[in-house]
Formats: C-alpha cells, sequence, structure tokens
C-alpha cells in the first residue's frame, strides 16, 4: 500500500484541562479527522475525551483506549510492564487498521502529547510507519505556573521537571540543586516528595498546584495539604528564586569585607546560619548536589574572591569578597551576618575540611559571641583526589596528607612529618607546594624524602586539576624541578610500593596495590 493511500496520524495536545485553552490548530485537526483515539482507565472516564468533547461530531469514529491497570496490582505474567507494553502494542494496532484503511487518526492528549504524554507510546511505534503531525499544548507546567501567578524562571535560571515517583534520595538531591522545579504525577507519592521537600530546604517554597485551569483546580502552600486529598493530577511548584518574598535579598549586589562593622543587614527574627560549602577543585562538574543546592540558597556569599567567582551570580545574593589571607577575618564576618539572620555560604577549594576554611569557621564559631549560631559544613571534592584519579590510583594504600606551607607552622615541624612519613613508607599528598613568596620548600621537601625514598620514586605533579590549564605529569623524585612547582599544584609523591606503568595506548598511570608485602 502506497503512503498516499494510507491515513495520518496526529497526536493532539489539548493543553492542561481548560477547553478554551486548545489550539486553534488543534481543534481543527479534531474537527477533520475520521478516528478520535483517547485513554481512560477502565471506569471510561477521560479527562482528553471530555476537553475536546464540543468539537466531536456524532459521525467520528471513537476508539477508547483503556488501560488494563492503573495503580492497582496485576496478574500478568510479565507484571505491570509486560501488562502494559501488550496494551500499547494492541492499542497501536488498532490505530493501525485505522490508517491502513486511509483513516485519519487524531489521539488527543493531556497537556502536550509529548511531554510525559501517553500519545508517545503510540508515536514509537506507529511514526515511522505512517505520515504524522504532533499538535504541541500547553502543559501542566505552564498552566500550574500561570494560575499562581508567580515567575517559574527568570534570567540564567534553570527549570528542573521531576517525575514523584523518582526515589526520595533522588529527588532530595535534584530539588536541592534546583533553581525552579515542577514535580509531578503526585497522588500517592505526594508523602516523598514532601519529605524530600524538607530534607533539601525547599519546603517553605513549594507550592502545590491541582488541576490547574480545571473547575475544580485548587492551589495552596505545599506544607499545607492533606497527603489523603492529593490527587494524580496535580503538582508541587518551586517557583523562581529571584524576589522570592521569604527572602530579602534582592536588595543589595556585592560588599567587599571590611571590619565586623561592615556586616550588613539588621536584626531578624529569621534564624540565620552558615554553611561552609566546598566547591571542590574546579569548575561546576566538580560540585556535589549538596553544595550546589546551598550556593543557591544562600542570601549571602563569603569568600577569597578567586574561589567566588567560581559561584555563578544569581540575582539579589550578596556576594563579600576579601584577600586569601584573612581567613579568621571572613569567618567572623560570615558568622555576624548569621547573626542578623541571614544565610551565609562561606565559599572554599576542594574540601573545606582539608587545609581550608572550615576550620577557621569552626575556631571562631566556638567563641563569644558565635556560639549559638548554626553551622554546617557541606564537603567537596579535594585536590588530592581529584589528581589521583587523573593519574591512575597512586592512594590506593595508606597515604598521608601534609601541607608544605609554613604560614601557619614551623619549617621544622613539616620536616619532621615528611620525615616520620616517608620513614612509615606511605604515600604523600603535599599540598601548597609553593608560591611566590615561597620557592625553596619543594626543593627541601624532595632532599628529605629522599633519605628514605629510591630516586625513580614516582612523583604526580597535578596543575589546576579540572580547570582550562589543568596539566598531570609523572616524573621520578630525583627528577622533581621546584621551578615546574606553583600554589595551583599538588604533588602526590609514591611509596617503595607504587608504580608507573605504560598502557597499550602509550599513556602512563601510576597506582598503588592494596596488598603491602610481608616483612
Amino acid at each position: 500500500m502506497s503512503e498516499q493511500q494510507t491515513g495520518r496520524l496526529y497526536g493532539v495536545g489539548l493543553g492542561p484541562g481548560d477547553p478554551s485553552l486548545m489550539t486553534v490548530r488543534a481543534v481543527e485537526v479534531i474537527a477533520a479527522a475520521d478516528v478520535i483515539a483517547y485513554h481512560s482507565a477502565r471506569h471510561g472516564r477521560s479527562i482528553a475525551r471530555s476537553i475536546a468533547e464540543r468539537h466531536l461530531r456524532p459521525d467520528h469514529i471513537e476508539e477508547r483506549l483503556v488501560y488494563p491497570v492503573t495503580t492497582e496490582a496485576t496478574d500478568h505474567p510479565g507484571g505491570y510492564r509486560g501488562a502494559m507494553e501488550e496494551f500499547y502494542t494492541d492499542a497501536a494496532a488498532r490505530l493501525a487498521a485505522h490508517l491502513d484503511a486511509g483513516r485519519t487518526v487524531a489521539v488527543l492528549a493531556e497537556g502536550d502529547p509529548l511531554f510525559y504524554g501517553s500519545y508517545m507510546h503510540m508515536h514509537k511505534r506507529l511514526a515511522d510507519r505512517y505520515p504524522t503531525e504532533v499538535i504541541p499544548g500547553v502543559t501542566s507546567v505552564s498552566a500550574a505556573a500561570a494560575r499562581l501567578g508567580t515567575p517559574l524562571v527568570e534570567g540564567e535560571e534553570v527549570l528542573t521537571v521531576l517525575p514523584g515517583t523518582l526515589p526520595e534520595e533522588e529527588l532530595t538531591a535534584r530539588l536541592a540543586t534546583a533553581d525552579a522545579a515542577a514535580v509531578m504525577k503526585l497522588g500517592r507519592t505526594f508523602p516523598t516528595v514532601r519529605r524530600a521537600l524538607e530534607r533539601s530546604g525547599r519546603l517553605a517554597d513549594a507550592r502545590y498546584v491541582e488541576r490547574a485551569t480545571m473547575s475544580a483546580e485548587r492551589t495552596a502552600p505545599l506544607a499545607e495539604v492533606d497527603p489523603e486529598s492529593v490527587p494524580y493530577f496535580s503538582m508541587a511548584v518551586l517557583p523562581s528564586r529571584v524576589d522570592a518574598p521569604h527572602s530579602d535579598r534582592g536588595a543589595h549586589g556585592d560588599t567587599p569585607i571590611g571590619d565586623r562593622g561592615d556586616a550588613p543587614g539588621g536584626a531578624s527574627d529569621r534564624p540565620g546560619e552558615v554553611v561552609v560549602v566546598g566547591l571542590g577543585p574546579a569548575g561546576p562538574l566538580w560540585l556535589t548536589p549538596e553544595a550546589r543546592g546551598e550556593l543557591a540558597a544562600a542570601d549571602d556569599l563569603v569568600g577569597y574572591t578567586t574561589y567566588l567567582d567560581r559561584v555563578p551570580v544569581r540575582p539579589g545574593q550578596r556576594r563579600h569578597a576579601s584577600d586569601n589571607k584573612v581567613e579568621a577575618v571572613r569567618a567572623e564576618f560570615a558568622l555576624d551576618l548569621a547573626r542578623r539572620g541571614r544565610r551565609v555560604a562561606v565559599v572554599s577549594s576542594g574540601d573545606p575540611g582539608v587545609f581550608a576554611m572550615a576550620t577557621a569557621v569552626l575556631e571562631a564559631a566556638c567563641e563569644d559571641p558565635y556560639r549559638e549560631v548554626p553551622v554546617r559544613i557541606v564537603p567537596g571534592m579535594t585536590a588530592a583526589h581529584a589528581a589521583a584519579a587523573r593519574a591512575g590510583a597512586p592512594l590506593g594504600h595508606d597515604y598521608a596528607v601534609i601541607s608544605l606551607s609554613d604560614r601557619l607552622k614551623p619549617w621544622e615541624v613539616i620536616a619532621e612529618r615528611l620525615r616520620a612519613a616517608a620513614a612509615a613508607d606511605l604515600v604523600l599528598a603535599l599540598y601548597n607546594p609553593g608560591s611566590r613568596s615561597r620557592v625553596w620548600q619543594v626543593g627541601k621537601a624532595r632532599e628529605l624524602l629522599l633519605e628514605h625514598r629510591a630516586p625513580d620514586t614516582p612523583v604526580v605533579l597535578g596543575r589546576d586539576i579540572g580547570g582550562p590549564g589543568e596539566r598531570v605529569r609523572i616524573v621520578r623524585l630525583a627528577d622533581l624541578d621546584p621551578a615546574q612547582v606553583d600554589m595551583r599544584t599538588i604533588l602526590l609523591v609514591g611509596s617503595s610500593q607504587t608504580r608507573t606503568v605504560r598502557r597499550g595506548d602509550g599513556t602512563d598511570i601510576v597506582w598503588t596495590p592494596r596488598r603491602y608485602p610481608e616483612a
């Protein structure tokens, strides 16, 4: 049978429920179709049909596609998936018979046909065999935002759409990172979604929308909704954070850190807190979902200028940048903001607990007048692990982490620890190896290590891992050149067991066996 003799398949988006929100094209296609198909549960009622009802003709052939199972159990040998697969195959065959007979078939779909719609199962089975057109419709997400009367996304914000059927942990992680979000398919999943919103710190912002644009429409703060009253056709909405009504952070921009008297904001009844956030070694690919969420939720960001510049600018957030050598001032500044009711994120490269800002903040927070200020630490990927992954697995056995900076401890202490770790045959991760003002420490460390390590011990030099200037090199300990090391470099010094192997593709990898030889 030639293509000209077959009928045409249409997936017709009807919009969110109000018949007046159907597009002109949708009405035209329904009016011209020979066959009108729609899905329904066993009770036979179809929301899609009720939306389009005024445009149906008495001579339309109606194909009601009745789901064999919705939320109940099934005795199908293939379980729920098997029952549904068989249903979709049979339904597609019924529509194909009309198309083969030259009839035009319009499959009705609430919202948009290709947005979580049942039509897509017909589309995947028929569109490659028959001429097909999809008529887009207003989605339920757009309708919900319109009925709430608040911006959904603004500027650089990203909208995240989630099915409520996801596991709670997954929902929590995604909601924590989202600028704005819509969680669909509630009904029985509502308790899980509510817990995920609460765990991600987003419950206060969440709105509930039920049957948007329909006669039984309902909107409310999600925290106030009775779980027993929630139908499937409802959603949770996290609107735009910009100018959010619960926050006063929209009145200020960037503010440099001065003395504590510069801390902006007056007294507030809203409890503040300080969250020390690890950014990882480089850009957003190294940022955990938890860290991303805390950065988005903060009223104020505090940090070293270079690290603060790695955090996207969000409208209304205040950013307080400072030099890298004022950790204590930065910590007290952040705690002062929190005492005034601000939610403060102190940013730190790598992991904040590894030679970074967590200690400075906690040290200040254990003294008056900051003892009552809540402080949390959010971990990040640290430089040693990032560099090790790029090189292979040099940290596969016991290892020690030492900073070569003598700004906060005497060199004699560093030298003693280097000797002890080297004598114990530990792999070493050496942080802060050098800078413009510290040029001799790497050379001295090499001399100390050569007292205990063979000259050919592999050393990984990882510079700007994850950044645009990333470079990973493997050298012999005896050949370690201090001139090739700067503050953005981390050194991983192997043990007596660490191996360097050239793989079949010509790349060199470094790894330390997990098994240590018997004495």
